[in-house]
């Protein structure tokens, strides 16, 4: 065998080359997910405030519009107890001219009902 004077590495030699670039490329990968994890924190969070201001506003205006719908349930309902006892007094009041209102309503829409039945 002859020298030649270089030095060949051995196989343990390049497998350390390998798992240090491996490692470095890692480190490496590691770093730049940190720093655009770091970077997006500040995004997300204006998001979610965002997002959560949002829903509070829905909330709200859904709060809204319940106590309102309430409000107006109650002048309806108020509405109608009026207009009912009002009936019942012109009834009281007049009741041969009610009974015959009845009649002519109900004469009109039997008409109305069998006019459109054909």
């Amino acid at each position: 065998m002859e020298a030649t004077g270089k030095i060949t590495p051995s196989p343990g030699d390049g497998s350390r080359t390998l798992a240090r670039t491996v490692d470095q490329a890692s480190t490496g990968a590691h770093d730049v997910i940190d720093k655009i994890s770091d970077a997006a924190h500040p995004v997300v969070d204006r998001i979610a405030s965002g997002v959560h201001l949002a829903v509070d506003k829905v909330a709200g205006a859904a709060g809204q519009a319940t106590e309102t719908l309430g409000v107006k349930g109650a002048q309806f309902k108020n509405a109608q107890v009026r207009g009912l006892e009002q009936c019942r007094g012109y009834v009281r009041d007049n009741p041969v001219k009610a009974v015959g209102i009845g009649v002519a309503a109900g004469f009109l829409l039997s008409r109305l009902l069998s006019w459109s039945a054909r």
